[in-house]
């Protein structure tokens, strides 16, 4: 209210008056949809979306719809579950994910989770079921153990956000706003329309989906180590694992 500069830092603030500096969490829905819809364009899909209180969570729903929407109409993808989970935390996505198995029987193709946290809980009830490796699953963060199950095969994919990348934003903004306090004269920004009803002046930078054919990308960046990212991954399977 006092003409201060406020920067939204990775977390929707709703005032027209932010500057909300984030990735494109809508576009990290459509890349850990379309690398699952590649690998399964027809059959059961279980969704397991993050807390419902975070505006992210259905920006990421949103993004999974431009992917498999028309498929779900068409009736090649039927959607057998779907839920919020409270602060996405891992154990309760297992426990989702247990229950989704339980009452489809365990008919369960492909399932959507929207973070790494969440996927660790997915991928334990689908090994408990013998399925980890057989049902898809992406995340996103690329968390480090993510990374390694990615190797392993029982993740798909982790889209990888890299913080310095937005850290680097977010500072160059800050700099360009003591000079110049008017939020849309900061490079590189665009309108974004918010859940609230709100058109934000934005940066959003671009995601990266890691899947085992660019898993070097996240090593030469020096993200995660050759030890951590192949542990337990057999020799040669994948090409940064020797």
């Amino acid at each position: 209210d006092q003409g201060v500069p406020v920067i939204a830092y990775d977390r929707l603030i709703e005032d027209e008056n932010a500057l909300y500096i984030t990735f494109d969490n809508i576009g990290v829905g459509r890349l850990q949809a379309e690398v699952i819809y590649d690998l399964v364009p027809e059959g059961n899909y279980v969704i397991i979306k993050g807390n419902q209180a975070d505006a992210n969570a259905d920006f990421l729903r949103e993004g999974y719809e431009e992917v498999i929407g028309e498929a779900v109409t068409a009736g090649d993808i039927t959607i057998v579950g779907e839920t919020y989970t409270d602060n996405w935390d891992p154990n309760l996505a297992q426990t989702e994910m247990e229950q989704f198995l339980t009452e489809n029987n365990n008919e369960v193709d492909a399932v959507l989770s929207e973070n790494d946290g969440m996927a660790t809980g997915v991928v334990a009830a689908l090994e408990a079921q013998g399925l980890a490796g057989e049902v898809p699953v992406p995340g996103q963060d690329g968390d480090q153990a993510a990374l390694n199950r990615v190797a392993l095969g029982t993740q798909s994919v982790s889209v990888w956000k890299d913080a310095r990348e937005l850290g680097t934003a977010a500072g160059e903004a800050a700099v360009a706003l003591c000079a110049n306090p008017d939020i849309t004269a900061v490079e590189g920004t665009e309108d974004f329309d918010s859940p609230g009803g709100n058109t934000m002046t934005s940066i959003l930078l671009e995601p990266i989906p890691i899947t085992q054919e660019n898993l070097n990308v996240v090593l030469e960046a020096g993200w995660i180590d050759e030890a951590t990212l192949c542990q337990g991954v057999e020799s040669g399977s994948v090409d940064v694992c020797p």
